[in-house]
């Protein structure tokens, strides 16, 4: 479990094996056995006896901004790494397994879109024809996507236009499924200069914490990426391996607004935007966890071989620890390229119309 505090002056301190969260006068605890990361948004203290309890309990502790982008985070200080993985990665990046990887990640986001706007336009058959026709440009891409050859580096400028290509349709889309009032003109990201947009970047940011945290666990270096380029303190891999995890916090986003959830409290003005407020904040992370809680169907991993398909339920925040393992198996040569859970398997509440 992910525990998650937003209330300004909240302090966060050890009781026993127990996290306790203190605020005017109440408390609430955790037992620290129970919960695998803790996401602190500002103005929240802490004390180093719990960053202690933390660390011992392989619990990492993540520091949000208040735009939900992680700016700092506490690990234990052995790590399951190897660096026969790390080296394999360094390789990867210079051979037809980096574009592999890359292409298979950015296929199945892009199949995640076409899937949500299948669903949408089920519940709106107004809107049916439109949704269909608009949707032949991201089937298209999906094709060139998997003709492509070569290395990443031979393919990512197309490889990243085809993905351009693909979101400005599939936003534009979902704009027009919102109410009137809250419809958007593509996407905007630091500083949001609209409601979707600031909601869609919180659930982004914290999605961010959760890969990254995967990929350090898995013994990946986040910092070296496939289709996403090296740069000076930029978690590559985490950019290139959020990327099919992205539909979830499409579907929350979309459901709070289509469900008409949205206040206009949720949010308040920044220099140049806006973004959430800690009363949207609170909202948003309460439902994102809800979500990632949920128990899903993910096929079991296996070395390579002919047979029928396995599935064993997990909890959706967990398919993304998977996802990071089965790439470091892959690079060692245990497996195949790792299957992203499919979309229907993830998702199956009913959609407001």
């Amino acid at each position: 479990m992910q525990l998650v505090i937003n209330t300004r002056a909240s302090l966060l301190h050890r009781r026993g094996n127990r996290f306790v969260i203190s605020n005017n006068g109440k408390s609430h605890e955790f037992a620290a056995s129970n919960l695998t990361s803790i996401v602190i948004a500002p103005s929240v203290r802490l004390t180093s006896n719990a960053i202690e309890l933390a660390t011992q309990n392989n619990v990492d502790i993540v520091f949000l901004d208040s735009k939900g982008s992680p700016t700092a985070r506490v690990w234990q200080p052995r790590l399951g790494s190897t660096a026969t993985i790390r080296r394999r990665q360094l390789e990867a990046c210079d051979t037809e397994l980096g574009r592999q990887v890359s292409s298979a990640w950015v296929t199945k986001k892009i199949q995640n879109q076409l899937d949500f706007l299948s669903e949408l336009a089920q519940r709106r058959p107004q809107q049916q024809s439109l949704i269909e026709e608009k949707s032949e440009t991201l089937r298209v891409q999906i094709e060139t996507l998997q003709s492509l050859t070569g290395t990443v580096d031979q393919c990512r400028e197309s490889i990243m236009g085809l993905e351009g290509t693909c979101g400005r349709v599939y936003f534009d889309l979902l704009s027009q499924m919102l109410p009137r009032e809250y419809q958007f003109n593509g996407r905007s990201r630091r500083p949001a200069v609209d409601g979707f947009n600031a909601m869609l970047n919180y659930t982004y940011g914290v999605l961010y914490a959760a890969v990254e945290r995967a990929c350090i666990l898995a013994g990946l270096d986040p910092h070296i990426g496939f289709l996403h380029t090296d740069n000076y303190n930029k978690p590559s891999l985490v950019y290139d391996l959020i990327e099919p995890f992205r539909i979830i916090g499409d579907r929350v986003t979309v459901l709070f607004f289509t469900g008409r959830r949205v206040k206009s409290e949720f949010f308040r003005e920044v220099p140049g935007g806006i973004e959430l407020a800690p009363e949207g904040r609170a909202a948003l992370i309460t439902n994102l966890n809800e979500r990632l809680e949920k128990p899903v169907r993910y096929p079991v991993q296996r070395p390579k071989q002919v047979g029928a398909k396995k599935f064993r339920q997990i909890k959706l925040r967990a398919t993304i620890q998977h996802e990071a393992n089965a790439l470091a198996n892959q690079l060692l040569g245990k497996y195949d390229l790792p299957k992203i859970i499919d979309s229907n398997d993830l998702f199956n509440d009913e959609l407001p119309t």
